[in-house]
């Protein structure tokens, strides 16, 4: 039986960062597939269903990490865990919360 991989790199685009409430989102996202997620950053590797590890990696905004999956659903998992890293953790309209990387305002 075949074993799926997938890889995808993401900047880390909220200007907090993955701090609580993001990594909760992570992990909570990474908890519906069957695939062991992992995120990578800078040869650090953690289980992406961890809101503790996630938050051990210390990722601010523009940090990049890598998304990694290995299963039968690997590729829908590291798409889901990519967009919403990305996606700066709304689907709303950007607020004074989800200002861009750098702007401390």
């Amino acid at each position: 039986m075949p074993v799926y991989h997938a890889t995808r790199i993401v900047v880390v685009r909220h200007a907090d960062g993955l701090h609580a409430r993001p990594a909760e989102m992570v992990a909570r996202q990474a908890m519906q597939y069957k695939s062991r997620v992992e995120l990578v950053r800078d040869q650090r590797r953690i289980d992406a269903r961890s809101i503790l590890n996630i938050l051990t990696l210390g990722a601010e905004c523009g940090v990049q990490l890598i998304v990694e999956a290995e299963g039968d659903d690997a590729d829908a998992a590291v798409e889901a865990i990519a967009r919403l890293i990305e996606s700066e953790f709304t689907t709303e309209a950007p607020s004074h919360e989800q200002r861009p990387c750098g702007d401390g305002g």
